[in-house]
Formats: structure tokens, sequence, C-alpha cells
């Protein structure tokens, strides 16, 4: 193959993997293999980035040589071969072994010895190449290519054009992920400002109707010169209680997406019995609601499994919840267990409004509450099933919904049955 094919290929093989790459670190890795895959004579490479808060070159990808001590090298603008390109904005060549040496001079201790132990059983670079990788007149870094055999075929004067071209490739793809990367970002920071003020907005509304009716009723209660029956001022205490355990609700749901977050969410797994955790969590949940019936349905073998007793307690209730809320009018709520081979599915359904299928793909995305048919949002935080499904995942279950609109929900969560075989065993 003629040395112009040859490059032609190497500059089409660099250019194929460039274009796969979507993350710097994957790009960086797919370019190092493909040069030394394709690069004959070429043992060694590096690429250096500019990081414009220390101004420093910092190596970012290598291949060749030992890898740690390369990735810790800093060099300054005009240090070295790798520095002195960058300032100068112009590829060299460096043909012979003295001349690696002597561009070498302003090379600082530290990275002379980082250098001598990467390069550590190779011996002398006998030839080099530095082109400096840039954007219009904006230079982003360096691509430092070395040869260390003697008797290979070293770098001229006439190979610049071909590593022109390559670092040319290189820039515009950092670049292309780059810009990327920033636009990712700054969509996230435009959503997370967008669920900031959406959670804010559901806070104020969620919080001033419990607030407003705690302060409704002890008002009642503390008016003078009124005698309530006591009928009715049980009635009052008994609003006053299910507001503050909607408040209590509120506060619980904020703090639990806060510690999943920070990722300080803890799993204290024991052996539980679910239909048990089942039938407490009905109970919590159905002294706050006078319009819906409730049934428990476990088989009367079912196993016993490996879990977080008050986790798994907080997902039955959120999933109750979550069932009381899509069923406004009321109706019959049935909690059912199932045993397959390897897991148990727990499943909660209602005979609600339903969910249409648009929704229910965003079902467990955190602040997303589903629009009933009256316009109004169902009630509610929108974090008590993003909060389920971490707590099911991170004890190696699925957790699932299906739905048919004006047909009611089903909410379903697996847990896995194998810690506790291998006990059995």
């Amino acid at each position: 193959m003629s040395k112009l094919k040859r490059e032609f290929q190497v500059l089409l093989e660099v250019a194929t993997a460039l274009a796969k790459a979507v993350e710097l670190d994957s790009l960086l890795k797919g370019l190092m293999k493909t040069l030394s895959d394709n690069m004959e004579g070429v043992e060694a490479g590096v690429v250096f980035l500019h990081d414009e808060e220390s101004g420093e070159l910092r190596a970012k990808a290598v291949w060749g040589y030992r890898r740690e001590p390369a990735m810790r090298a800093r060099l300054k603008p005009g240090e070295s071969i790798s520095g002195s390109v960058f300032q100068l904005g112009k590829g060299k060549i460096y043909s012979t072994q003295q001349e690696i040496e002597r561009a070498m001079a302003t090379i600082s201790p530290k990275n002379r010895a980082l250098f001598d132990e990467a390069t550590e059983g190779w011996g002398k670079p006998q030839s080099a190449v530095a082109i400096p990788l840039m954007i219009g007149e904006r230079k982003i870094g360096v691509l430092l290519l070395q040869c260390f055999a003697k008797d290979e075929k070293r770098f001229q004067e006439k190979d610049l054009s071909f590593f022109g071209a390559l670092a040319g490739l290189i820039a515009t793809a950092i670049d292309r992920v780059r810009l990327q990367d920033e636009a990712r970002e700054a969509r996230a920071l435009e959503e997370a400002n967008r669920l900031k003020g959406e959670l804010l907005s559901i806070l104020a509304h969620e919080m001033r109707t419990p607030l407003a009716s705690i302060k409704g009723y002890s008002t009642a209660l503390l008016l003078e010169g009124v005698q309530w029956e006591q009928e009715k001022q049980r009635e009052f205490l008994e609003i006053i209680d299910a507001e503050c355990d909607n408040l209590s609700e509120i506060v619980r749901d904020l703090l639990e997406s806060s510690i999943i977050d920070a990722g300080f969410l803890e799993i204290e797994k024991e052996p539980i019995l679910l239909p048990r955790l089942a039938q407490q969590a009905v109970r919590d949940v159905a002294r706050r609601t006078k319009i819906h019936r409730f049934l428990v349905n476990f088989p009367d073998d079912f196993p016993i499994v490996e879990a977080d007793p008050e986790r798994i307690r907080q997902v039955l209730h959120n999933l109750l919840d979550n069932a009381v809320k899509y069923s406004p009018d009321g109706g019959l709520i049935v909690v059912r267990g199932e045993v397959r081979q390897w897991e148990v599915i727990t499943s909660v359904a209602d005979q609600g409004v339903g969910i249409a299928p648009e929704d229910l793909n965003r079902l467990f995305d955190k602040y997303f509450r589903v629009k009933l048919g009256s316009g109004r949002s169902v009630p509610g935080t929108g974090l008590g099933l993003p909060i389920a499904q971490t707590i099911v995942k991170n004890h190696g279950g699925r957790i699932w919904a299906e739905s048919q609109l004006r047909k009611g929900t089903t909410l379903y969560f697996s847990l896995p049955l194998v810690e506790v075989k291998k006990k059995e065993e």
C-alpha cells in the first residue's frame, strides 16, 4: 500500500472512531486504540488538553506509556515538547534523539520524573511529532506521538500535513463532544430549575389546604361562647389529625427524596412476612378514607422474604396512597400477593380513573402527577412512586404499572427469593 493510501486509511479509521463517541472519555479511548492499531512504527502517544482554570496541559489519554505516571503529567505552556508546541500554535517534527532532548530541557523535575517512570524499559525516544489541537484560532490541547525503536522510520517534515489533518479531526471531535456536554448541562439546569419551580408551586398548593383546615377547625374549637357538641368536636379533631398526617407525609417525602438524591438510602434486610406488612399498611391508609374498601389477598403458604421491613412498609403505603388518590370516588382497593419461581410479586389495584398510556410512562418520574378528567392534578408532591421505585430497585426487585382509562390502575413490585433459598440450602 502506498504511503498516501495508508495515511488516508488512518484518517478514515480515526474519523470513524471519533464519530461514534458521545462522551469525551470514550472518544479519547477510541482514538488511542485506533491510532495504536493503525500507526505503524508509532509506539506511544498522549493527548494533552488545556485546562482553562489552571492554565496547564493535562494528559487525558495515553497509549504505549505506563498509564498511571503519564496521566499525572501537568505541563505549563512553553514547557517541554508539548508545552512549546501549544504555546507556538504550530506543529513540529523531532527527527532525532538529540532534538528531543533539547526540546525537553525545559521540563520540570517533577514532570521529568513522571516521564522517566512512564517510559521505564523503553529507552530514549528516537523521534517525535507534536501537533496543537485547534478550533479556529483557539488552542485546546496537543497530540504527542513518539517512536522509541532505533530501526523504525523516523518522522519527517513532509509528514506534518498528514498529522495536521489528523489533529484537525481530533480537535473537531473533542469540540463536538464538549458542545454536546454543555448543551446537556444547560438542558439539565433548565429542567432542574423548572422542576424546582414546579415543586415550590406544588408545596405551596399542597400545604396550603391542610394548613387552612387545621387553622379553621382549631380556631372554631377555640371560639369563646360556643359550646360544640362532643360528636362535632371529635369530627373537627379527626379532620385536624388527618390534615396533620397529610403534612407529615409531604415533609417525609421531601426528606426521603433528599436522602435518595444524596446517595444515603440504607437498606437493612431481615426475614419479613409481607402479608403482615400489607395488613398494617392497609390499616394505616384505611383510617384516612371512608369511601374506599380494602381487600388483602395472599396465599396461605406465602414465603418469608429478605427485605427491610420499614422500607417495604413505606413502598406499600405509597402504592396504597396512590390507589386512593387515583380513585377519588371510592371503590375497592385490592392488595394481592403472588409467588413465582425466583420472586414474589405484590400488587395494589384500584377501580379509579385510570391512566393514559402517555402518562403511564412518566408515572415514576419525580414530581409528575397525572391530570384528572376535571383538569386537576392528582394531589401530592409526585415523589411517592419515585421513592418506592428506588427502594424496590435497591432490594433487587422491579416495579411497574398497568392501567386503562376509567377502569383503574394496578401497581406491581417484586422482591427476589434468591437469598431465602440460599439460607434454606
